[in-house]
C-alpha cells in the first residue's frame, strides 16, 4: 500500500468548513454564546444528562470537577495506574495526591478488589476511567456502595467514551457525581481541543458554571459571588462540534465494525490478544490489543506504511511520578499494549491489509 495509514487522524469535511465560514461572516464575538449552548444541548440530548457544561479542554474539565467537589491540597484521589497522564495531573494541579490502583485485565477499568488497601482517611474522590469506552466487570453499584460508605466522590473520566453506554442504557459518565468528556484530536468527535462536564446534580452544575467563568453571578456582568477562572469554550469550536455530532452515530457504528473486523481476521494468531468489548452497548475509541515482540511488530508495520501507537505506560513508572508499587496488569500493558490504526475512515481493504501484515510478521 502506497499511502501511509496513520494510527489516528481527525475527520472533517465541507460541513465543518462551511460552518466556520458562516460563523466568521456573521459573528464578531467568537467567545461562547448561542452555538456553544446548542452544542451543550446536543450533548445533553444524546447522553440524557440534565446538565452539560463545555470547557476549554478535557484535562481542565477533570480539574473543575474536582474543584466543584471541594477537593483540596493534601486530599487523596484514587486513580487507575493505567490511564492517560491527564487524569492524575488534573488533581495534582490542585495540590491533591493521586493514589494509583491497578486495573482489571479484561476491561482496563479500575480494579475494585484493590481499592480497600489504597483508601485512607484522606481519600476524598475516585477517578473512574472508562478505558476505551468500557465499563467494569463488576456492577457499578458495588463501586458506588464502596465510595458512599467512605464519603468518597466519583468523577467519571469518560474522555474515551462518548457513544458508549452501561448495560442499563445509561450513558457512561452519568453514574458518578460528575462525568467528563474530551474533544481533543483523537476522540470520536473533535473540536481540536475542548471538554464537557455532565451531571444530573443542579447544585454541582451551578458550581461548575461559576468555576469556568470567573465566579460570576450570571453572564455578562462583573459581580463575582465566588472564586472562579476562565475555562470558557469558543463559538468556533462549537460550530465544529455541532457538525461533528451529526456524524457521531455513523462513527459509533463504524468503530464497532472496525474492531470486529480486526478481531475476526486475527482470531487465529496466538501472538495477539484483543480485550473484551461489548459491541451492543459500547464503541471502542482505539483498536487496542496485547502483542508479543511489540517493538519488532511496530517497526515492521511502519516499514509497510502502517502507523501504530504504544498504549499508556504504567503511571507510577513515568518519570513525572516515579513511585514504588506492584501493578501487574498495568505493567503488562506497558510491555505489550499496542493501538492499531483506529480512525473511523479506515476502509475494509485497509484493515485486511494491516491484518495480513500482522499475519506475515508472526508467520
Amino acid at each position: 500500500m502506497d499511502d501511509f495509514i496513520m494510527q489516528m487522524r481527525p475527520w472533517f469535511d465541507e460541513n465543518e468548513k462551511n460552518a466556520l465560514v458562516e460563523l466568521l461572516e456573521n459573528e464578531t464575538f467568537l467567545t461562547e454564546f448561542r452555538h456553544t449552548l446548542k452544542f451543550e444541548e446536543e450533548i445533553k440530548s444524546y447522553t440524557k444528562a440534565k446538565h452539560c457544561i463545555l470547557v476549554n479542554n478535557g484535562t481542565i474539565s477533570l480539574s473543575i470537577a474536582a474543584m466543584a467537589l471541594d477537593i483540596k491540597p493534601g486530599d487523596e484521589v484514587l486513580v487507575p495506574n493505567y490511564t492517560m497522564v491527564a487524569t492524575p495531573n488534573s488533581v495534582k494541579m490542585l495540590g491533591a495526591k493521586p493514589i494509583f490502583v491497578d486495573v482489571e485485565k479484561e476491561t482496563l477499568c479500575i480494579d475494585i478488589n484493590e481499592l480497600e488497601k489504597k483508601t485512607s482517611k484522606k481519600t476524598k474522590a475516585l477517578m473512574f476511567v472508562s478505558a476505551n469506552g468500557r465499563y467494569p466487570s463488576y456492577d457499578f453499584r458495588e463501586l458506588k456502595e464502596f465510595c458512599d460508605k467512605r464519603n468518597i466522590y466519583i468523577i467519571e473520566d469518560a474522555a474515551q467514551s462518548l457513544g458508549s453506554f452501561y448495560p442499563d442504557n445509561i450513558h457512561i459518565g452519568l453514574k458518578g457525581h460528575i462525568g467528563s468528556f474530551s474533544f481533543s484530536m483523537p476522540k470520536i468527535i473533535t473540536t481540536g481541543q475542548g471538554g464537557a462536564l455532565i451531571t444530573n446534580d443542579d447544585s454541582l452544575a451551578q458550581k461548575i458554571k461559576k468555576l469556568k467563568d470567573f465566579g460570576r453571578s450570571s453572564g455578562g456582568n462583573d459581580i463575582h459571588d465566588s472564586i472562579g477562572f476562565n475555562f470558557k469554550f469558543t463559538e468556533m469550536q462549537a460550530v465544529v462540534g455541532i457538525s461533528q455530532m451529526k456524524k457521531l452515530d455513523y462513527r459509533v457504528k463504524r468503530k464497532k465494525e472496525i474492531y470486529k473486523r480486526f478481531q475476526d481476521n486475527l482470531n487465529d494468531i496466538s501472538n495477539i490478544e484483543f480485550f473484551n468489548h461489548d459491541f451492543q452497548n459500547t464503541a471502542p475509541w482505539f483498536i487496542d490489543c496485547m502483542v508479543h515482540n511489540r517493538d519488532g511488530l511496530q517497526e515492521f508495520l511502519k516499514d509497510n506504511n502502517v502507523g501504530s501507537r504504544i498504549m499508556y505506560p504504567p503511571l507510577n513508572r513515568q518519570k513525572a511520578y516515579n513511585l514504588p508499587g506492584d501493578f501487574p496488569i498495568s505493567f503488562e500493558i506497558g510491555e505489550k499494549g499496542l493501538w492499531l490504526p483506529s480512525m473511523a475512515q479506515l476502509t475494509d481493504s485497509e484493515i485486511d491489509y494491516i491484518c495480513n501484515l500482522i499475519k506475515d510478521y508472526y508467520g
